[in-house]
């Protein structure tokens, strides 16, 4: 049934041989994806914090809970994770951000904001894809702390050892 090839020729002639819609459908390009009011939505998740982000294009105005981006994230750092997704696509001040977040801290949510922006980006404009995946921006960060367990102080911390 599976046939083993050991040469490009082979490779074509298997290639050819398939319906030309198969092929034509595995190279579609990807479609922008948006709803009536012209907006991107993604999910962004980073720790215990998740974000839903909505974009459309605007003069790059960033909310986040209803509030400023300089007024929820009063640090400057948080504010350029939130600002690096705009930077590495090249389209600085084009895109308004709407987000609401919960869970987590700061630095979690902000992760989680940056996450989210990533992903509309992309679906909002999928040329935009190759630069932020090659930031690594479009991978969700998996690690979130470890769980205390019984017998230990904390995750894996022992209680001090007592000689008397």
């Amino acid at each position: 049934m599976a046939e083993e090839i050991k040469s490009l020729d082979e490779l074509n002639a298997v290639v050819e041989g398939t319906p030309a819609a198969v092929v034509e459908e595995t190279l579609a390009p990807r479609e922008p994806v948006r709803d009536e009011l012209g907006r991107a939505y993604a999910t962004g998740k980073r720790k215990d914090a998740v974000a839903r982000v909505w974009i459309k294009p605007g003069s790059g105005k960033v909310t986040v809970n209803g509030r400023e981006m300089d007024k929820y994230f009063a640090r400057p750092v948080l504010q350029m994770i939130l600002r690096q997704p705009f930077q590495v696509a090249g389209v600085e001040g084009e895109f308004d951000v709407m987000a609401t977040v919960k869970g987590g801290g700061l630095s979690g949510q902000a992760g989680a904001v940056k996450h989210g922006i990533s992903k509309a980006l992309q679906l909002y404009e999928p040329s935009l894809r190759p630069a932020l995946k090659a930031a690594g921006f479009l991978t969700r960060d998996s690690r979130v702390v470890e769980r205390k367990k019984y017998g230990k102080a904390k995750a894996r911390r022992s209680f001090q050892f007592s000689k008397r």
